[in-house]
């Protein structure tokens, strides 16, 4: 496996942990609706980035395309995430503006991850 898929699943661990443990603290702090959605984005694109690796490492999707849509997922959702938390625990976000970046990242990534699907391989 590269070392950049590796670093991927690495990735994908960590946010999918951070997802559970925001699930589970939404749920004994009466089901908070910031760290809900933060938990949901970490876990839904932590098993995106997953998927990305994989079809990126068969051949299915375009590897660059497959690579920045797995990036996309990481840094989007962290945005996402990051931000709803930080707001919850600490009053304020990361930056203005950075739910709706991450949110807006997240779509753009789909997006690549679908054109790489659909753009020609090399052989």
């Amino acid at each position: 496996m590269p070392p950049t898929f590796r670093i991927l699943v690495i990735l994908a661990g960590i946010m999918g942990a951070d997802g559970v443990i925001l699930a589970a603290l939404s749920a004994h702090r009466g089901h908070d609706t910031q760290l809900e959605a933060a938990s949901s984005m970490l876990l839904f694109h932590a098993t995106a980035v997953l998927a990305a690796v994989a079809l990126t490492e068969r051949g299915i999707v375009h590897a660059k395309g497959g690579l920045v849509a797995a990036f996309g997922f990481v840094v989007a959702a962290s945005l996402f995430a990051g931000d709803l938390s930080l707001r919850h625990y600490a009053g304020h976000g990361l930056f203005p503006l950075a739910a709706p970046i991450g949110g807006t990242l997240l779509i753009a990534s789909w997006l690549v991850l679908a054109l790489a699907a659909a753009w020609p391989r090399r052989e």
